[in-house]
């Protein structure tokens, strides 16, 4: 009988000590995979798609402040090498969170690239992510920034530039009084005030027109405009400038080109490269304006045989108030603003303006502008 119960209870035996064995395999896997969660640089459910996704620069740190997981954006901004932040304004903002557990939000001036040569200004947070990790989040505020600074560069020209008409025409008033019974001194200064008073008014009138220019709705109704029209109405108004410098005007090119655009705005645009040509040029001399087409490109050239363009002012032509020859402007009446609507002009209809110049040979600007649509019928043209 004893012999009988002794199988039996051997096999509990082993089956408890079994199960046992298996119990204890189990927790140690358990025990295992957590620790493998515990040092794995893998970030939260969800996060790595929110990074990926972000337009803005997003980067996820580790303990060590190693970058596990980065966006395209901050990649882009230059924050992120070789796993690691690159700029030290960055990481101590990341080790304050990391030792207060407090969210920080603060905006950072940092060189943009590793050269350092250019300025990025960004809105930045850090935060916790978990136990473990930093979550840090920069939004760009350069071009905010920098529409700022031009601005304010702006406001300081034009107060400049306004200073010179006003107090002139302020002596001027003045001293018509005191020359009241002298008829010729009358008749000087009255000539010298029309003269200040109309330089005013183109200089206002420039700043209207370079406002509309930055507006977002410059074009909001662009028409089939013909470009023999634009050229043939910008001669006409330079044609007495013209004959007082004995300047001749010369169009040719091709004929019945039309853009989509305003007309008006085009009009303003080619006068002012057609005085600009007047005034640099010595007199006797020619202006040429003329039109080509090609790969549905419109490009309207004018050509003057002027003084010319110093190579280091080639690229400088077309910034607010930049003068070539500042002397030789005040005394025309030039406000520096001609060449800054011509660029805007071809930049909001889709085009842009350039520029080739040898000093002591002249000079020619070309706008260049997308041909309207061929399947459109051209003014004067039959359906």
């Amino acid at each position: 009988m004893d012999s009988e119960w002794l199988v039996p209870l051997s096999l509990v035996f082993g089956f408890v000590v079994g199960a046992g064995m298996v119990a204890i395999v189990v927790l140690a896997a358990n025990r295992g995979q957590r620790a493998v969660a515990v040092v794995s640089s893998a970030v939260p459910d969800g996060v790595d798609a929110v990074i990926d996704a972000l337009e803005s620069a997003g980067v996820v740190l580790d303990p060590s402040n190693n970058v596990v997981k980065v966006s395209p954006g901050a990649l882009a901004f230059g924050l992120v090498s070789q796993q690691s932040l690159v700029h030290p304004q960055l990481v101590r903002l990341v080790d304050r969170v990391r030792r207060s557990g407090e969210s920080i939000t603060e905006e950072v001036h940092l060189p943009r690239g590793p050269f350092g040569d250019a300025n990025l200004y960004l809105f930045v947070r850090v935060a916790r992510l978990g136990a473990r990790y930093i979550l840090l989040l920069a939004e760009d505020r350069t071009e905010a920034y920098r529409l700022d600074d031009v601005r304010r560069d702006f406001v300081a020209n034009i107060s400049h530039e306004l200073k010179t008409p006003i107090g002139a025409v302020g002596l001027l008033a003045e001293a018509l009084s005191f020359a009241a019974d002298d008829a010729d001194q009358v008749r000087k200064f009255a000539k010298r005030l029309t003269k200040e008073s109309e330089r005013l008014a183109r200089i206002t009138q420039e700043i209207i027109e370079l406002s509309r220019l930055q507006a977002a709705d410059a074009l909001a109704k662009p028409e089939l405009v013909s470009i023999d029209n634009v050229i043939s109405l910008a001669i006409d108004q330079n044609r007495v400038a013209a004959d007082a410098q004995s300047v001749q005007l010369v169009s040719g090119g091709q004929k019945r080109t039309t853009v989509y655009g305003d007309e008006a705005l085009l009009v303003v645009a080619l006068h002012n490269l057609i005085a600009n040509a007047i005034q640099y040029s010595t007199s006797p001399a020619r202006v040429g304006i003329g039109v080509s087409r090609s790969g549905g490109i419109v490009e309207i050239a004018v050509t003057d045989q002027g003084i010319g363009i110093p190579d280091e002012d080639l690229d400088r032509v077309f910034e607010r108030f930049f003068r070539i020859d500042p002397a030789r402007s005040r005394n025309t009446g030039g406000s520096g603003l001609g060449l800054s609507i011509v660029k805007h002009v071809a930049h909001n209809h889709g085009g842009d303006v350039r520029v080739w110049s040898q000093l002591g040979s002249g000079s020619t600007f070309t706008i260049r502008l997308p041909e309207a649509n061929d399947a459109t019928t051209r003014p004067g043209e039959e359906q």
